[in-house]
């Protein structure tokens, strides 16, 4: 069984560290990755994380691959307005999308059906052919715009899936936090992992527990 493709894009609401967090267990479980981000994400990953998100997405793709110790070729990254990217076409589509972190601009248009950059019209493709869109809106509190946005993709059978942690698990870090919302994505896809313990398992359980993949 080959490996399933997801698209990955930031975007510029807070909650740099899900995305990141996201695609470093998407590598881990032997999934090809596209990443795509937006200009404004480079803001708050410098703000959020005091990382200087490069320009250039070859930039992007070198480091990312060598942090996250992914294959040749498992992690490519694509520019705002690379047309040619796979993505961009229904020819191509990923197997998934997740817009984390998804901010309400980027939410409107893609409920709207725009596609004046890439992660739009990437989105719009997934939606169009029926693949699995999840989407991590950061937001608060949520206006009565973005609740009818948000209800409009739900409609479409996107999954709106904020970024809510819980705290029944005794988190003991921000890092807990994180990866309890990077495991209910992990959940939406398909994808294996051992972020944290299920409901009504104890840690170190068989099945998904302790450790990341």
């Amino acid at each position: 069984m080959s490996a399933k493709t997801i698209t990955v894009a930031l975007t510029g609401a807070s909650g740099m560290a899900y995305g990141l967090r996201l695609v470093e267990c998407l590598l881990a479980a032997g999934c090809r990755v596209w990443l795509l981000y937006s200009q404004v994400a480079q803001v708050v990953a410098r703000q959020e994380m005091e990382w200087a998100l490069p320009g250039r997405p070859a930039e992007v793709e070198a480091e990312l691959s060598a942090r996250f110790a992914a294959t040749p070729g498992q992690l490519r990254v694509f520019g705002r307005e690379e047309w040619f990217a796979p993505p961009a076409s229904g020819s191509n589509p990923p197997d998934a999308m997740v817009v984390c972190p998804c901010s309400m601009g980027s939410l409107a248009a893609i409920a709207a059906g725009l596609a004046q950059n890439l992660i739009e019209r990437a989105a719009d493709v997934v939606i169009k052919e029926g693949r699995k869109l999840v989407i991590v809106p950061r937001e608060t509190p949520f206006s009565t715009l973005h609740l009818e946005n948000m209800l409009k993709l739900a409609r479409a059978g996107v999954c709106i899936l904020p970024a809510n942690p819980g705290f029944y698990h005794h988190p003991g870090s921000v890092g807990d936090l994180v990866d309890f919302v990077v495991a209910r994505i992990l959940d939406q896809l398909g994808v294996p992992h051992r972020l944290m313990a299920r409901w009504g398992e104890a840690p170190g359980d068989d099945g998904n527990a302790s450790e990341t993949a």
